[in-house]
């Protein structure tokens, strides 16, 4: 954890020094990673967005997150891992924001995998819930400061997902 805020904070200040260009154009691709916050686990994730139009970008998401607990002698061991569509739409034009701040709202569209292990009294078993895996459709808003042409810190805050409260981390502008 300390390694990824210090690589974040390093090329932040590094790329601090030009000013950026409209945050994502048509054909344009950018690179996304970090870190999500959740009631339990460290979610990951990393995705691109591809720009279709002048306010709209498209892209994919992979994201995953894992927790393990002990009960007296029993031990679960439980994860998550997603895969998603995603379509935003960007904000900059019609409220005239400024271009290193780009604002979006969107929707996703994924599917999630569920799985647990136990281990304890009664022996060790695998268990994938149905009910917890499967399609999800979710919403999100988020925004992005570019300290450069190429680089931002992106925040972003929805649910229904992996990351049902929010997730934090870099953009790399291609």
């Amino acid at each position: 954890m300390k390694k990824i805020t210090l690589i974040l904070v390093f090329l932040g200040l590094l790329a601090f020094t030009s000013q950026a260009q409209a945050p994502l154009e048509k054909g344009g691709i950018q690179i996304n990673a970090g870190l999500g916050m959740s009631s339990w686990g460290l979610p990951i994730y990393g995705g691109f967005d591809y720009g279709v139009g002048n306010n709209i970008s498209i892209g994919g998401e992979l994201s995953f997150r894992s927790k393990s607990e002990s009960y007296g002698n029993s031990k679960w061991k439980t994860s998550y891992t997603s895969i998603a569509g995603i379509a935003n739409y960007h904000f900059n034009e019609v409220l005239n924001i400024p271009s290193k701040f780009d604002f979006y709202a969107g929707l996703s569209l994924g599917y999630s995998i569920f799985n647990s292990k136990y281990d304890g009294p009664g022996g060790d078993y695998d268990y994938t819930g149905s009910g917890d895996s499967g399609l999800y459709l979710s919403g999100q808003v988020g925004g992005r400061y570019f300290f450069s042409d190429k680089v931002a810190v992106n925040l972003e805050f929805g649910g229904g997902n992996v990351f049902s409260s929010g997730k934090i981390g870099v953009t790399f502008l291609l």
